[in-house]
């Protein structure tokens, strides 16, 4: 069913100030902590130039509280700079009397980035609309602004207050991001076609548990292939691997993984061997053979091959998360080798996520893929047939605000 909603050829923009959340979140080197990839600043971008008549208030959050990706957004601005070539103003403020500040003087033609949304406690939270409306972050920002731009299709499944706490306040329509990335997964889904094999690594262990039981509810998952945080998770709840995971919630990750398994064995496969750090470089070991403190960083060349045979048999492929550390050489083994199997693959193929898209690019095989998301947790929400908060404000934005706007814009 189409969705109704506004796009910036709805609104009259010139002139105006206007909230452009993006989603800028950036995979970064967890060792330099430099910026590895510019794919999602690109696509802000787009929105950005088109918006070139308009005073732009730019808007994101960076990684989650207490990783190492939680940073400021000053790299991005200078980034995001680089790519419009023309200058972007870094306010080190989210909703403080600095940012109010420079909102409220903004002029048209110009650009400036607020620092990490989620800097802000509410940012952090999710809210129902008329809540979020509410909170300190939307209702300060709102009295200085003309109209808000959702762009930020990869936190489309997020109700944090700046998804959607501006719809029912200020004229609200999408930008070019949300807008091809929906026209393009109408089309995807219009030819799919099982079996469908889904590959789930990184180290986003709740979202790619919350993504298994979307995928299999909405039969998108007649085989799962297990690697990355996740893949560690399945292997100690089914006790092949006995190692330490570190992470929050790990026992009722542990417990939604057995139910998994217990409920529908045959729908997973798991790593039969796995790539550990020695001496800084890499060693493939059998999973039973994983000792002491070692951890592993990669699925090993048996998992990969393993993997590939789902892969080659699939009718639609979709990938979420890289199955090892690719950022480093030595540990990128099994991300480069399932994507050349997906891009060579006769199947319906579809990546998921920031980090995969840079893998892609990496390896110069990101025209062989069919669909390519920066999204993460909101594609797999969206491909199992699940409401979308951001997809909400633009409906509830479209039946407020109408066609052209005149008056309050």
């Amino acid at each position: 069913m189409p969705i109704k909603m506004l796009t910036l050829e709805d609104l009259e923009l010139e002139g105006k100030r206007v909230f452009l959340r993006v989603d800028i979140n950036t995979p970064v080197h967890p060792e330099t902590g430099k910026l590895i990839e510019q794919a999602r600043l690109e696509e802000a971008a787009e929105t950005i130039r088109d918006l070139s008549g308009s005073g732009v208030v730019v808007a994101s959050h960076q990684g989650r509280v207490g990783r190492s990706d939680y940073t400021s957004l000053e790299a991005h601005s200078k980034a995001l700079a680089a790519i419009l070539g023309s200058p972007v103003k870094f306010v080190p403020d989210v909703f403080g009397p600095a940012a109010l500040g420079e909102m409220g003087s903004l002029k048209a033609g110009e650009v400036m980035l607020l620092d990490n949304l989620r800097f802000t406690a509410e940012e952090n939270m999710e809210y129902k609309p008329k809540e979020a409306e509410k909170t300190f972050l939307v209702s300060r920002m709102k009295e200085h602004i003309d109209a808000c731009v959702l762009d930020a299709f990869s936190t489309a499944h997020r109700s944090s207050p700046t998804i959607v706490g501006f719809a029912g306040l200020v004229p609200t329509c999408a930008g070019r991001t949300v807008g091809r990335e929906l026209r393009m997964l109408d089309r995807i889904v219009s030819v799919e076609k099982g079996p469908y094999v889904t590959v789930l690594g990184g180290a986003k262990v709740s979202d790619r548990l919350e993504a298994i039981d979307a995928l299999i509810a909405n039969n998108r998952a007649d085989k799962v292939l297990l690697c990355g945080l996740v893949g560690l998770v399945f292997l100690k709840a089914a006790e092949k691997f006995r190692g330490e995971l570190g992470i929050d919630g790990e026992q009722k990750h542990l417990l939604k993984a057995r139910q998994l398994l217990d409920d529908d064995p045959d729908r997973f496969a798991m790593p039969i061997d796995v790539a550990i750090k020695v001496d800084g470089g890499r060693k493939e070991v059998d999973v039973k053979d994983i000792l002491g403190q070692a951890q592993p960083m990669d699925i090993g060349a048996k998992t990969v091959e393993r993997y590939e045979r789902f892969i080659k048999g699939a009718g639609t492929v979709f990938m979420s998360g890289p199955p090892g550390a690719f950022e480093w050489e030595e540990f990128s083994y099994g991300t480069e080798h399932l994507l050349r199997a997906m891009a060579s693959s006769l199947a319906t193929t579809i990546i998921s996520g920031g980090h995969l898209s840079s893998a892609l690019r990496k390896y110069a095989i990101h025209d062989q893929i069919d669909h390519i998301s920066t999204a993460g947790g909101a594609l797999v929400q969206y491909l199992a047939g699940k409401r979308l908060p951001l997809i909400d404000a633009l409906e509830r934005a479209a039946e407020k605000w109408g066609g052209k706007e005149s008056g309050t814009l």
